[in-house]
Order: C-alpha cells, then sequence, then structure tokens
C-alpha cells in the first residue's frame, strides 16, 4: 500500500488503520506468537516488552513463548518512562509483580525492581517496512531508547505489528532506529541488512 511521507499525516491515518485492524483481528496477538521462529531467540537472556495501551498489539504471547523456550535462562524487562525526554530505563518484571504507573501513566514496574538493559527488545509500531523503518507515536521516547541501549550493548529489536500496518517505506530521518525484525500474525519478517561498502585503498 501506498502512504504519504508526510509523518504527521501517516500517523493520523494509522492510527485510525490500526483499531479497524485491532477489532477486526482479536486473535493476531497468539497467531503472531506461533509465527515466530521462537528456536533462533534463544540466545537473549533479558528481553524487554511493553504493556499494551490501546490498539497496540498485546506482545504476552510472543514473551511467553520466548520465556518458556529460555526457561531459566531469561527474564522479562518493562520500560519506566521517568519523564517525557529521557530514555526509557527497564526494569525487570514477573507476571504476579504488581504494577504502578509511570510517568505517562503507563503500568510499569515499581522502583523497587532492578534496573536492567535488555538484548532483545519487543516494541511497538504504528507503521513498518521491510528494511526495518518504524513509525511511533512522535515522541521520540523508543528512538532515544534504542540509540542508548545500542551505545551499551548489542540489542535485537523485534516490532510487533498487524500484518495491515506494513506499508512500501517508513519516512526515516538520520536519528531514526531501525528494526532488526517484525512479527505479524501471517509472518515473520527479518530485515536484511546492507552489506557495507568497501572502498579500496
Amino acid at each position: 500500500m501506498t502512504k504519504p511521507l508526510d509523518k504527521k499525516t501517516l500517523r493520523v491515518e494509522m492510527r485510525v488503520l490500526r483499531r479497524r485492524l485491532f477489532d477486526e483481528t482479536p486473535d493476531a496477538a497468539p497467531r503472531a506468537a506461533r509465527k515466530l521462529p521462537v528456536s533462533r531467540f534463544s540466545r537473549f537472556s533479558l528481553v524487554g516488552a511493553y504493556c499494551a495501551q490501546g490498539t497496540e498489539l498485546d506482545p504476552g504471547p510472543i514473551l511467553q513463548a520466548i520465556l518458556e523456550l529460555n526457561e531459566g535462562r531469561a527474564q522479562a524487562a518493562l520500560p519506566v518512562a521517568v519523564d517525557r525526554k529521557s530514555p526509557l530505563k527497564f526494569r525487570l518484571w514477573r507476571p504476579d509483580q504488581p504494577l504502578v504507573e509511570d510517568a505517562y501513566g503507563i503500568p510499569s514496574p515499581p522502583a523497587s525492581a532492578p534496573e536492567v538493559l535488555p538484548n532483545l527488545l519487543i516494541t511497538p509500531l504504528l507503521a513498518f517496512d521491510r528494511q526495518g523503518g518504524r513509525l511511533g507515536q512522535g515522541g521520540g521516547h523508543y528512538d532515544r531508547t534504542l540509540a542508548n541501549l545500542r551505545r551499551q550493548r548489542p540489542v535485537f529489536v523485534l516490532g510487533v505489528a498487524f500484518a495491515g500496518q506494513e506499508i512500501d517505506a517508513v519516512p526515516v530521518a538520520p536519528h531514526d532506529q531501525r528494526l532488526d525484525a517484525i512479527v505479524t500474525e501471517t509472518e515473520f519478517i527479518e530485515v536484511v541488512k546492507e552489506a557495507p561498502v568497501r572502498h579500496s585503498t
């Protein structure tokens, strides 16, 4: 599908579309988990996820599948917004642990939970393309967070979306952080990285 390149317009259109996809595909989350080649995620020990808000695709079944594969060897973490400008922090989380609201009012682990750096991050989005382009809500939180994480350790970024959120090309700026893979209710898409250009001397 072809979309205009203006991010503001695109976000408005994709929010409307995602709402429709959310209503039309109530079983998308478990279907997406079944599309994940879960054995390829056995190397990850700290899995950052998110609490789905509104019409975001619930990452719960995907997170559960990865944790079950790595039982006893992997832990889950959730993001915490401490303010509106800083990168997100990640704190360890267990399903039986009560959550508190962060700076955005989103349920998050309490301050007493240990802070960690995930090596696998599951992210929500409004739109994606097959080159790893990701359109977020516009606040820049995930771009700042991914840039911060990638400065500190290698991290694999998995976008979670409805198949209908795919567009031809997400408009990206130099600071925009790309996805390593996307999983939808219909397929797993691994982003093929371009080989670095070699210059002869």
